[in-house]
């Protein structure tokens, strides 16, 4: 299954999507001690052969577990890396050849990593970064102001950097890395470690800045909430190859994943007698919950429920998209075994 392909010519863009890969690799060379004065020397194929197109404005998740390559793609976008093989354009523009060029339109931030200087008030951070991009002052001001409110840092700007909390620290990075108005933000782990609150403010600052400005982002995160509440498509990587990419609710099909409808009823009874696929996994007193394909519609067994049961409420739980995403990867260990 495919996400968005079709796409226009964009100014400053490529033909067929704003961020294009075609058959990108990356194959890092390890060298292994094996004994003494002994040492083995392997190839390790990091992105395997990985084609997809992102157009200007889409919000777009990547996700995937530790070492399927989220993190080596997303630096090859930024040209921090060069791909071993492929074809790979942002806005027209080849990341590893014109990477000066490219930092002007793109915005990263990485969550285990500050941007920021560390014995600096948040503010020094700001202006160097003024200065560094060569922003116009009316709009250096303009920005800083508009995202400070927005991220709720205005008590926090002449604080060091190394004083803030992980929250505090994560929202400042937001600000550097959106100062000069990029038309890309890539986001690697951006609520990491994060309170709820905390997440919440990134989540809706995020949802704000893609609507509002339009500004294309590529999500990576171990948080699939995130995933859940900002994008509507979705990519699944593992080892190095993409191994689904298209609407969010495809991906719960695809991991065959279930809805639970938790039932309450004025008594404890026998497991409800629901029509197949629906199944009772677990019953507790007067409350029951059945399992049904994420796919089908909910109505049905709702409407038989409560044509023939004593109820008192309902509700529908969403399934758990890390657990389709472990059922994808076990499914496809159990073809290479096979």
């Amino acid at each position: 299954m495919t996400g968005s392909e079709s796409g226009s010519s964009q100014e400053g863009g490529s033909e067929g999507g704003f961020i294009e890969l075609d058959g990108v690799e990356k194959v890092f060379e390890v060298r292994k001690k094996t004994g003494f004065m002994k040492r083995e020397r392997r190839r390790v194929r990091a992105v395997d052969t990985i084609s997809f197109r992102v157009e200007r404005g889409e919000m777009v998740g990547y996700i995937g577990p530790n070492g399927a390559g989220k993190s080596t793609t997303i630096k090859m976008l930024t040209g921090i890396l060069t791909p071993s093989a492929g074809r790979l354009r942002v806005a027209g523009i080849d990341p590893s050849r014109e990477r000066t060029r490219l930092a002007h339109r793109i915005g990263v931030v990485f969550g285990q990593r500050t941007t920021l200087w560390w014995d600096l008030p948040l503010l020094d951070s700001y202006r160097l970064m003024h200065r560094m991009y060569r922003i116009p002052d009316a709009r250096y001001r303009e920005n800083l102001d508009r995202l400070v409110e927005l991220l709720d840092l205005g008590d926090l700007l002449d604080v060091p950097v190394r004083q803030l909390s992980l929250g505090q620290r994560m929202r400042g990075d937001i600000v550097a890395a959106l100062l000069h108005d990029p038309e890309v933000l890539y986001l690697d782990e951006p609520t990491i470690g994060l309170d709820v609150i905390s997440k919440s403010k990134v989540r809706e600052f995020l949802r704000e800045l893609n609507t509002e400005r339009g500004t294309t982002v590529l999500l990576t995160t171990h948080d699939l909430q995130d995933i859940e509440q900002l994008c509507k498509r979705v990519m699944v990587i593992d080892h190095g190859r993409l191994m689904y990419d298209g609407p969010l609710a495809g991906l719960h099909e695809v991991g065959e994943s279930e809805r639970t409808l938790v039932v309450d009823l004025e008594r404890e009874l026998p497991p409800i007698d629901a029509p197949a696929p629906a199944r009772v996994v677990r019953v507790e007193g007067p409350r029951q919950w059945l399992a049904f394909p994420a796919g089908e519609s909910a109505a049905p067994l709702v409407a038989r429920i409560a044509a023939e049961y004593p109820l008192v409420d309902l509700s529908v739980r969403e399934p758990d998209i890390e657990a389709v995403i472990a059922t994808m990867y076990g499914e496809q260990a159990e073809r290479a075994i096979s």
